[in-house]
């Protein structure tokens, strides 16, 4: 299945469980103008040959207490594929992306339950690896794009309207003051599969569905876990990955949401620690496109000095999940950042 064979449905149906990754086939099916077997079965084909996938990542109260960092490793040119598949194994290292060699040859997300924790990762998990040369880090003091919020924009605003007002919690919300250990078996089962059944969980952890349900509500509500649903070049038609870093004065920063998160290849943005103080990626056509993006960017946001630009080469691993030179799933090494 190529991008050839990723019909009008398939865009939709993915862009549908991108706002709403855990609906019911049956709420999504009068919307998309299939039956709900129908939609079953291309989902079950898209999540097969690695197109697309759902996952439980950290909702927006992470930022709270949680730590991002944006880790770039220099190594040896001939270490760069091993060093990337024993970084993939690591929970902290949620995203592990090869780029053109420059000042890092390796482009990592982070993401920890604390300071503390990135602060082991660092020092006792990376530095310590033989081929690690050299290591950069910055970290996320405001987050105003990330993958859960970006959009392949092929549904209508017809759809889209109608979509938000079926929506709805998967149960009561309220408070969570602390992780159980049900809910980490929860959430572990759920960063593998997003859609994995409440019956599914229930088993899991010896309750019933009803329970379940109650509680992602309220693990959602309290914005403790989000969901999203991510997808393969081949099914989003841009190959390629820019990381813009800059300087903004701090007066703009926070306008960053208002200028550079309105553009649509903008997959994550954010304001970091360090000289360079603003940290963009792009999903892009070509490489071609990069001047361009960098051009609208700056035409945005004025103030912006773009200091460097990282091109990805190959996403190893997105979110805890692995990915094959095509960037399809291939497997899970599940994140625990919570």
């Amino acid at each position: 299945m190529d991008s050839a064979t990723v019909s009008e449905l398939d865009l939709a149906l993915v862009h549908a469980l991108q706002v709403r990754p855990r609906a019911a086939w049956t709420d999504l099916a009068p919307l998309l103008g299939a039956t709900a077997v129908t939609l079953a079965r291309r989902w079950e084909r898209l999540t097969a040959e690695g197109l697309a996938w759902v996952s439980a990542v950290p909702g927006p109260a992470f930022p709270r207490g949680g730590c991002t960092a944006f880790v770039f490793v220099r190594c040896a040119p001939a270490a760069r594929e091993r060093l990337a598949g024993r970084l993939a194994r690591l929970r902290e290292a949620v995203t592990v992306e090869l780029v053109a060699p420059g000042r890092a040859d390796l482009m990592l997300d982070v993401l920890t339950p604390d300071l503390a924790g990135a602060a082991r990762f660092l020092g006792e998990e990376l530095a310590v690896l033989p081929d690690v040369l050299d290591v950069e880090c910055v970290f996320a003091t405001s987050l105003y794009a990330e993958g859960s919020r970006w959009r392949l924009g092929s549904l209508d605003a017809a759809q889209l309207s109608a979509l938000n007002r079926s929506g709805g919690a998967d149960g009561a919300g309220g408070p969570v003051s602390d992780l159980t250990a049900s809910d980490h078996v929860l959430l572990d089962a759920l960063v593998a599969d997003g859609r994995t059944r409440l019956t599914e969980l229930a088993d899991l952890i010896g309750s019933s569905a009803a329970t379940v349900r109650r509680r992602l509500g309220r693990l959602t509500a309290s914005g403790i876990v989000a969901f999203r649903c991510d997808i393969a070049p081949a099914v989003s038609g841009l190959p390629l990955s820019v990381t813009f870093r800059g300087r903004a004065p701090a007066s703009d920063v926070n306008r960053l949401h208002r200028t550079l998160a309105t553009l649509p290849e903008c997959r994550l943005l954010a304001a970091v620690t360090g000289s360079a103080n603003v940290l963009a990626t792009y999903w892009l056509r070509d490489i071609g496109s990069v001047q361009q993006r960098e051009t609208a960017a700056c035409a945005q946001l004025p103030s912006l000095d773009v200091t460097e630009r990282v091109l990805g080469m190959r996403t190893v691993k997105r979110m805890g999940h692995l990915l094959d030179d095509d960037g399809r799933r291939v497997g899970v090494c599940p994140i625990r950042p919570w």
